[in-house]
């Protein structure tokens, strides 16, 4: 059991099925919080499931809200890595975060209100279920959920699934062994490494394989297509490594790459119906958080005045490449000295650089400085979310020295994206290259609800400061 796709975006079942699970615990965390508080404090007693059904919205609204909340904070991704603590931490954030977002909802809504000391106590019920389902299934490392996974090749190209190590990384999957292939050299651990003296179909049937991985360095002349074939129509999936990685890795492999694989695969799609959809999404998301954060926009501004003083900008404005290598000025509220590229050459952030201001220094962490981007939302230089814009010298570099880079550039870039959730700030060739196989991923499989979902998860890069310089 491993994963679907929901509007081309890979959701691994196993957060699908935990999802449902805890939903289902906050929405029950409601009545048993009422039980408590009346049974106790107002000595009156009501019937579980029937307290529940007169409350059966507020519930549903309780564990809607703060499920979204957890999504936000990054609570059902397979990147979570902090252990059990940075979990709890985690998830009390996104309690409180769900709870400052039901406050309002019932200020406009009272009729739904269930009450201070029930919301109090079924989040305290919600925050003990929860933690101990994540520790029982998750954290205790259960391979209920995990796909048992058979890689045909044990050569260089079968050795970069090795490097997803980390438990998080393989949370999806279980490695059985990697297949010899003859006239391949075998690179990866030779305990790991099987020699077959049976058929592939019934060495499957053996282990229980779900799932094979193509992973032979020169498929063209070691593929075994009849056994393949066996296994294929006996109920056994077959992947190519590059749709593996896609999968589990949410980025495209450029070391892997081939045209072919962009040719023939799904994905890349764009249209008139696609664009204007994407636009109207892009337009009504803008204009909410303009409603959200002019305040801010205008306290920043002020603090710029007052450590830069007046008559210095508060706007940079910078030449970025845009939607099919067309430039643009992109809108950034200034966090760097007006002199921190005077010799005009551009030059990348890096960790405590000392251009950077000290209210520059702030708004780069939370993000802030981001907010004027908002007008080139409206402009139609940007989409809300979409890989990130560079700087047309970078670009030019970059486009040299590494293959597919001008594939991002197929659409819109946008104020957050894909990219930006996955990956730290970059500030290199390296760190460029990485990052353009998320951006290559969000352009193959982009889509209304993968960008809701970077919507979500991007309260939880500005709340933790993941990534900023």
């Amino acid at each position: 059991m491993d994963s679907i796709r929901i509007f081309k975006h890979y959701v691994r079942i196993p957060f699908i099925l935990l999802g449902i699970g805890e939903f289902i615990i906050m929405c029950l965390s409601i009545s048993a919080s009422a039980n408590i508080i009346f049974t106790f404090y107002h000595h009156e007693h009501y019937q579980f499931f029937e307290y529940f059904s007169s409350t059966l919205i507020s519930a549903l609204l309780y564990a809607l809200v703060m499920s979204l909340s957890m999504i936000s904070i990054g609570l059902y991704q397979a990147r979570l890595r902090e252990g059990i603590l940075g979990f709890l931490l985690r998830l009390s954030a996104a309690l409180f975060l769900g709870t400052v977002a039901l406050s309002l909802i019932f200020y406009i809504f009272p009729s739904l209100f269930v009450g201070r000391g029930v919301l109090l106590v079924a989040e305290l019920i919600s925050f003990i279920g929860i933690a101990l389902i994540r520790n029982i299934i998750y954290f205790s490392g259960s391979s209920i959920f995990k796909k048992r996974i058979l890689v045909l090749g044990a050569g260089e190209r079968a050795a970069s699934i090795t490097e997803l190590r980390r438990k998080s990384d393989q949370v999806g999957f279980t490695i059985v062994g990697f297949i010899h292939v003859r006239g391949e050299k075998n690179v990866v651990d030779s305990e790991k490494v099987i020699h077959i003296n049976t058929s592939l179909l019934d060495l499957c049937a053996n282990q229980d394989i779900d799932e094979i991985v193509i992973a032979i360095n020169d498929r063209r002349k070691t593929l075994p297509m009849t056994e393949l074939l066996d296994c294929k129509m006996s109920g056994v999936d077959i992947v190519d490594v590059l749709q593996f990685f896609e999968r589990e890795t949410s980025k495209i492999k450029l070391d892997h790459l081939h045209p072919s694989y962009l040719l023939y695969s799904d994905g890349f799609q764009q249209g008139i119906a696609r664009q204007n959809i994407k636009r109207f999404f892009d337009v009504t998301i803008s204009g909410l958080f303009l409603l959200v954060t002019w305040p801010i926009m205008a306290i920043t501004a002020g603090f710029i005045i007052l450590e830069s003083g007046f008559g210095q900008p508060i706007l940079y404005r910078q030449v970025r490449v845009g939607e099919d290598g067309k430039p643009f000025q992109v809108l950034k509220f200034r966090s760097m000295r007006t002199d921190a590229e005077k010799d005009g050459k551009a030059q990348w952030a890096v960790k405590n650089d000392s251009r950077i201001t000290k209210v520059g220094s702030f708004i780069r962490k939370v993000r802030i400085d981001e907010l004027p981007q908002i007008f080139n939302v409206f402009k139609g230089d940007m989409s809300f979310v979409g890989p990130r814009p560079e700087r047309p010298e970078f670009v030019g570099e970059l486009s040299d020295k590494i293959p597919y880079f001008s594939e991002r550039h197929r659409i819109k870039p946008g104020i957050t994206g894909w990219a930006q959730l996955s990956y730290p700030y970059g500030s290199s060739e390296r760190d460029s290259l990485e990052k353009l196989q998320y951006d290559l991923y969000y352009v193959k499989n982009h889509s209304l609800f993968l960008d809701f979902l970077i919507l979500l998860q991007t309260v939880e890069v500005v709340l933790f400061s993941r990534g900023a310089r």
